[in-house]
């Protein structure tokens, strides 16, 4: 996955779009229109604020199917993707939770969106859903039956889930990236807004061989120190008003975040001339 080509620098900011409930889920409040305004809204503040790339996701659908979503669902996303993809000239990135990679890969291909994320793509996780099986076999086969030139991101030890069999991190990166086959690997902490260890950060960029991105909890204070492992950062909460994920995007809090980025990008090319990283 060649991050300088898709999203212009070695080091994406990649805002997260928060869909407001959409059909079928337990909240959805009715009115289609209401939820594409926001996302619209929230998608001009992230580009305005300087991201890399936006990935846009059910959010607020919770709770959530573990596999396949409703196909009012994936209409709903497919429509809006597309608008906002009309209204910002960034690349988009799609993420149907909690685990439904194959509609995902779907919309994008439909709409030419860049990449997706997957929370399990292959072992087996135990989540508020359930257990949650790896489908790499079929979204595999799938992406290459539909021509798609979309890039998977995949999380390892998503945030909210527990691995069965407790694999050590370094080889659950490995096969993910080997077996899986993952365009990327997303490391994050153990809930939303929590932040990844370090260690673990540093443990991926080392056992993987492909792009890592920090998966939650990244702010402007602790960015400089967790981009010395990772190439790339998914953002949502720290960029919402007052810090809270269930509110809008706040532009200025996204230009802080990414005048932290670039800062600390300027220092580790100046420390490290012929790495990307440390």
């Amino acid at each position: 996955m060649d991050l300088e080509q898709i999203f212009q620098t070695p080091h994406p900011v990649i805002g997260v779009v928060h869909l407001l409930p959409l059909p079928s889920s337990p909240r959805w409040g009715g009115n289609l229109k209401t939820v594409r305004e926001r996302a619209e809204q929230e998608a001009t503040a992230l580009a305005a604020g300087g991201v890399d790339g936006i990935i846009i996701e059910n959010f607020f659908d919770a709770p959530f199917p573990k596999n396949q979503v409703d196909p009012a669902v994936v209409s709903a996303m497919s429509l809006i993707v597309q608008r906002v993809m009309n209204l910002v000239m960034l690349p988009i990135g799609i993420n149907v939770l909690r685990n439904d990679a194959k509609s995902a890969i779907a919309i994008a291909s439909c709409v030419n969106a860049q990449f997706i994320r997957v929370n399990v793509l292959n072992g087996i996780m135990a989540t508020d859903q359930g257990l949650i099986e790896g489908q790499a076999h079929e979204l595999m086969r799938y992406r290459r039956e539909l021509g798609a030139d979309v890039s998977i991101l995949a999380d390892v030890c998503v945030k909210h889930a527990y691995p069965l069999g407790n694999p050590p991190l370094a080889t659950a990166v490995q096969e993910t990236v080997e077996r899986g086959l993952a365009d990327g690997i997303i490391i994050s902490g153990g809930t939303t807004g929590v932040p990844p260890q370090l260690e673990d950060l540093e443990t991926a960029a080392a056992a993987g061989g492909k792009p890592i991105f920090i998966g939650s909890g990244a702010t402007w204070d602790n960015i400089p120190q967790l981009l010395k492992a990772a190439d790339g950062a998914i953002v949502a909460s720290s960029l919402k008003r007052n810090g809270d994920v269930k509110n809008p995007i706040d532009p200025i809090r996204v230009s802080q975040f990414v005048e932290a980025v670039r800062e600390t990008e300027n220092r580790l090319e100046e420390k490290f001339p012929f790495s990307a990283k440390a």
